[in-house]
């Protein structure tokens, strides 16, 4: 797991890391320490984080702005706030944030946090794909649509794009039951991720506008609708 502390106050970041190291000690938890928010977004572009504990009150941004500038850059990224004010707390369900610890943290509630984080991750499906690099895993969480291009695919995902070789009708076979649906010869979607639809268009959760088969629109719907019942709760 990778986690990030960002606070301007140096020995707050030392006593959270001290209790997760506590915790944990764990080689598997790879943390990294912030002093400053614009320090951590440089940092984040090229290394994702899986949780970032947040100081709400920093000189030169603060935490509730640096959540929003963190949420567009990740979807599934798990904001966790420090404060002393609860009164921010909330400002907190703008950016979907996982939680709010008054400071000084208290052992059992980053226990807590980080035991919930795990959890999920434990439970989150994934499918590994080749490309060019290498390996690469994505969880189907993570997974927008897929689109067809000649003799590859292109995955698009809330953290960017990777080009594969393949054909659609293979995915769309791997993902049968995961909550995909073929809305068009061209197109692989998430229905978790669909966000509207206008004529024979979707809306995608990044924005994107998809066709949608003439002869698929009834059994798209019926399939979102069965999607939506079966998530509700």
């Amino acid at each position: 797991m990778r986690i990030a502390i960002c606070d301007d106050e140096r020995k707050f970041i030392l006593d959270l890391k001290n209790i997760i190291d506590k915790l944990y000690n764990s080689l598997d938890m790879v943390i990294d320490e912030f002093s400053d928010g614009s320090e951590l977004l440089r940092r984040f572009n090229d290394r994702k984080y899986d949780i970032v504990f947040l100081d709400i009150e920093m000189p030169a941004i603060d935490g509730l702005t640096l959540a929003r500038k963190l949420r567009e850059l990740s979807e599934s990224v798990y904001i966790v706030f420090l404060t002393g004010h609860i009164e921010y707390a909330v400002k907190g369900y703008e950016v979907n944030a996982l939680r709010y610890l008054t400071k000084p943290a208290d052992e059992a509630a980053v226990r807590e946090v980080l035991d919930h984080v795990m959890k999920k991750q434990s439970g989150e499906k994934a499918m590994w794909v080749k490309y060019a690099e290498g390996e690469h895993k994505i969880r189907l969480n993570d997974m927008l649509y897929i689109e067809a291009q000649n003799q590859k695919v292109v995955i698009y995902t809330t953290e960017g794009e990777i080009e594969v070789r393949g054909k659609l009708s293979d995915y769309e076979e791997k993902l049968l039951n995961e909550g995909f649906f073929r809305i068009h010869r061209g197109y692989l979607v998430s229905l978790s991720k669909v966000r509207g639809i206008s004529g024979h268009d979707i809306t995608m959760q990044n924005g994107d506008l998809l066709p949608v088969g003439r002869t698929k629109m009834q059994s798209f719907k019926s399939a979102l609708m069965a999607y939506v019942d079966t998530e509700a709760f």
